[in-house]
This record gives C-alpha cells, sequence and structure tokens, in this order.
C-alpha cells in the first residue's frame, strides 16, 4: 500500500493551495489529512468517507479547507482558501483500510511542506 501526498508549497497569506493524496494497492475506505508544525502535536485537518457524503473538519480549517475524494482515480484533494501563517506545517494523508464501524488510520503516506508566509 502506498499513499503518495503531493501539492505543497509557499504561498503567500491569504493564497489557495490544493494537495492530492493518491491511494495505491488497497482499496480504501475513509481517508483523510494530518498536519503537524515544528514543535507541535500533530493535529487533525479533516477526513473524508469512501461515499464522499458529510466530510469532517478539525475547528482551526472549517470554513476555510474542503476535502474531496475521486474513488475512480484513487485520490483524495484538501482545497486550502484563505491560508494563514498558522496553517504552515507538514501535511500528511492517512487511510482507514478495515472500513469498520469506528475509524482507524492504519497507513500514512509520507508528507507535504505547506509554507504560508506572512
Amino acid at each position: 500500500v502506498q499513499l503518495q501526498a503531493s501539492g505543497g508549497g509557499l504561498v503567500p497569506t491569504g493564497g489557495s493551495l490544493r494537495l492530492s493524496c493518491v491511494v495505491s494497492g488497497r482499496t480504501s475506505y475513509a481517508l483523510g489529512w494530518f498536519r503537524q508544525a515544528p514543535g507541535k502535536e500533530r493535529e487533525f485537518v479533516g477526513a473524508i468517507r469512501r461515499s464522499g457524503s458529510s466530510p469532517t473538519y478539525g475547528d482551526s480549517v472549517k470554513g476555510r479547507f474542503t476535502i474531496s475524494r475521486d474513488n475512480a482515480k484513487n485520490t483524495m484533494y484538501l482545497q486550502m482558501d484563505s491560508l494563514k501563517p498558522e496553517d504552515t506545517a507538514i501535511y500528511y494523508c492517512a487511510a482507514d483500510l478495515t472500513g469498520g464501524t469506528n475509524v482507524v488510520w492504519d497507513w500514512w503516506g509520507q508528507g507535504t511542506l505547506v509554507t504560508v508566509s506572512s
């Protein structure tokens, strides 16, 4: 199984970026985004179930970030708008490969760095 995140980069405050996460090797159920800034704990950004309905978001990104997925392409996206310097972090995608009632993040990809300049 591989999760390949991409799309990170340097963007000014107020700008936008779209991250992608391609999943290969296994069917994924829920997919999620997490981030970790230097010196901070890993933070939940958002998640989406295989159906694509009712994605959930962390409080710090609600209303600014949008998660979507294209199951035909085995890809999840994170559209990030109105970016702030505090959004600077390494962004990781994760997959639930089990599909049980409770989501279990049992596979992680490498991160992609997002830097928001002030």
